[in-house]
């Protein structure tokens, strides 16, 4: 899950020339659960018919010129482990903010299913 290498992939896209902005995010385990409680790691499972259907969606969204998503799935992780990282890139801010947060939102919300192990 290298950042470097998928802007560098995004930078190679056939209309690369258009791109004025490369958001990521990286979703990193954390110590406590959202109730608070302590947590020792986590393991993630995805769709990816699912997740391959929200970037397709995204990507029709005005200024986006491409979407990547990466994540770690179906083995341990352990606190402050990488769990996903996303990228999208496009033309201004006005478009690229809002299509990380509704990308993000929808691969939380319906195509990863985390498993908290709790200490």
């Amino acid at each position: 899950m290298a950042l470097n290498e998928m802007i560098n992939e995004i930078k190679r896209h056939p209309d690369a020339d258009r791109i004025g902005m490369i958001l990521s995010h990286t979703g990193i385990v954390r110590g406590s659960s959202r109730d608070g409680r302590s947590v020792s790691g986590l393991s993630v499972s995805v769709d990816h018919r699912q997740l391959e259907q929200i970037i397709e969606r995204e990507k029709r969204s005005p200024g986006i010129i491409d979407i990547r998503v990466e994540t770690v799935e179906n083995r341990p992780l352990a606190v402050g482990d990488e769990i996903m990282r996303l990228v999208v890139a496009g033309d201004t801010r006005a478009n690229v903010i809002p299509a990380l947060e509704r990308t993000l939102n929808a691969v939380k919300e319906t195509v990863t299913h985390k498993t908290e192990q709790f200490i």
